[in-house]
């Protein structure tokens, strides 16, 4: 997996802009180079591409937000990086693990030769971005991704909660996503209601509701076009939304 593979998915879903300008930060001259060749390609060759280039794309939006979230506290903990490594690793191979710790420290470098206030702007640009040129499935799995990251100290800082909400929020999504998804694989009702956005003084009507819109955003067919280890994780998510559900019927004795 060479580092000019990231950038893929600017061949059609992520054609430059923001996230553009981002990635030519991290790859120098071979962004350039490598922009240039892709240029030239026929139709054909753009369409026989473009399924790769979607699931890069993804990645390197990963990448991306991932530094923000990570270094939202100010702090870049060792447990958040040993996450991404450890997806990296295991999905793809040591020398993605390499590569894409490679991309998190020179973005971390980029934030601080911008100043917080522009990084800010520049990763609200980028959300607007994605909220145009990914679908509504994608977008939330990127925010489950990001909500793991933020979970991998054993601590979620007021500084990463709000960070995520912002990101949700400029990315289309729902201010509440967020802390839906860190309900997820919660032992606890609360952690039921709040895996599905309820409240427990929802009806039994808006439960049943809630956990149909959720199932539907979140079916692991909706990602399966980004490979293997998305669907993966999408699934895992899939199932937690449904313990969810079966706790909340069995405290209520639904059917």
């Amino acid at each position: 997996m060479a580092l000019g593979k990231w950038i893929g998915g600017f061949l059609g879903l992520l054609h430059g802009g923001p996230l553009g300008m981002l990635a030519g930060f991290v790859l120098g001259s071979l962004f350039d180079s490598y922009s240039s060749r892709i240029s030239q390609f026929t139709p054909e060759e753009r369409q026989a591409y473009e399924p790769q280039g979607e699931r890069n794309g993804f990645l390197f939006s990963l990448m991306v937000l991932s530094a923000h979230i990570i270094h939202a506290d100010r702090r870049i903990m060792h447990s958040e990086m040993e996450y991404v490594r450890r997806f990296l690793r295991t999905n793809f191979s040591a020398t993605a693990e390499t590569e894409g710790e490679d991309i998190l420290l020179r973005l971390f470098e980029q934030k601080k030769r911008m100043g917080q206030a522009q990084w800010d702007a520049q990763i609200r640009d980028v959300c607007r971005q994605l909220s145009i040129a990914m679908p509504q499935e994608q977008r939330l799995q990127l925010v489950a991704f990001l909500c793991e990251i933020a979970k991998a100290d054993g601590r979620v800082a007021n500084e990463e909660r709000e960070a995520l909400r912002q990101v949700a929020l400029h990315m289309g999504l729902a201010a509440t996503v967020p802390d839906q998804m860190m309900g997820l694989g919660g032992t606890t009702l609360d952690d039921a209601y709040r895996a599905l956005g309820i409240s427990s003084n929802a009806t039994d009507d808006e439960v049943r509701r809630a956990y149909k819109r959720m199932a539907l955003e979140n079916h692991p067919d909706r990602v399966a076009s980004l490979g293997d280890d998305v669907r993966r994780a999408a699934e895992k998510k899939f199932k937690e939304i449904n313990e969810a559900k079966e706790r909340i019927y069995r405290a209520r004795g639904m059917k």
